[in-house]
């Protein structure tokens, strides 16, 4: 998960997992929207890619990326629960296996 979070922490890489919020795009698409140099996009998306945030097929020659929702969503829980959002604040902290011995 600590991959996932890495990779959420760059803007470049929130604003590729936006637009591929609204539709499949091609690489020379995004390259087109995100004004980084071919190289560095390269590198951004290897590492959404690494996190299992986006997935990639090859048309021929291009290469097509679609948003993982599942792994975002599974990160979002993570950290709600992890922060208690939406639970009961007032609620006792769950007792650690430690506080359990």
């Amino acid at each position: 998960m600590s991959e996932v979070y890495k990779s959420l922490s760059d803007p470049t890489r929130r604003h590729i997992l936006e637009m591929l919020r609204e539709r499949e795009m091609s690489a020379g698409e995004i390259a087109d929207r995100v004004h980084v140099s071919k190289p560095t996009l390269s590198g951004h998306l290897a590492k959404l890619k690494a996190a299992g945030l986006i997935d990639m097929t090859r048309q021929g020659t291009t290469l097509i990326y679609r948003l993982n929702l599942s792994v975002l969503e599974e990160a979002m829980m993570s950290l709600m629960s992890a922060f208690r959002i939406g639970q009961d604040a007032t609620a006792p902290l769950p007792r650690t296996m430690e506080d359990k011995a």
